[in-house]
């Protein structure tokens, strides 16, 4: 962000020293600083996976030599010195550690997932518990609402605890059969 912030700085100056009416075409220190842009993305391309990053590569190869400009020697060669410049822009820019937006973004999905998924179960639960006849309905509920023990429900219902265990087993075996859990 600094490095933005510099650039856009000493783009705004120059377009200012470009902008004088006393000035000539280019700027104070001979240089073209828009041509020099476009040749550094020109070579950026070539580095970059695609054009944000070029785009990125050229910002800071600009920047760069806008800051070293008084280094160059021969200032016939402008583009080969530039293009130097962006090389190593370009390498600096693929050693910088990047986090792999990989692992946060499945981190995060898979937590959607999982409460996605918890809630069309609770929905198919209750779907399939709404399709049982009333006396398997108030089977369940016995059991797994007000937590009563078989002989508990026995006791409530006034029939043999051994009739409780049958039919909260074919209860059971009909829920994962109509929830897809067979």
């Amino acid at each position: 962000m600094i490095n933005f912030l510099i650039a856009y700085a000493a783009t705004v100056h120059l377009r200012q020293l470009n902008h004088r009416p006393d000035q000539a075409q280019g700027a104070p220190d001979g240089w073209e600083w828009e041509d020099a842009r476009r040749v550094c993305l020109r070579f950026a391309y070539r580095y970059a996976k695609n054009p944000s990053e070029a785009e990125d590569i050229a910002q800071d190869a600009v920047l760069r030599a806008w800051r070293r400009r008084s280094t160059l020697r021969d200032s016939g060669s402008r583009k080969q010195w530039l293009a130097t410049i962006v090389r190593n822009e370009a390498f600096r820019q693929h050693a910088r550690r990047r986090p792999d937006p990989v692992d946060t973004t499945e981190t995060e999905v898979g937590v959607d997932d999982e409460r996605v998924l918890a809630t069309a179960e609770r929905a198919d639960i209750h779907a399939a518990l709404d399709r049982l006849d009333e006396r398997d309905r108030e089977l369940v509920q016995l059991r797994y609402e007000e937590d009563l023990t078989q002989a508990g429900i026995a006791r409530r219902l006034g029939i043999p605890e051994g009739t409780v265990k049958v039919r909260l087993h074919r209860v059971r075996k009909k829920l994962r059969r109509e929830i897809g859990f067979v």
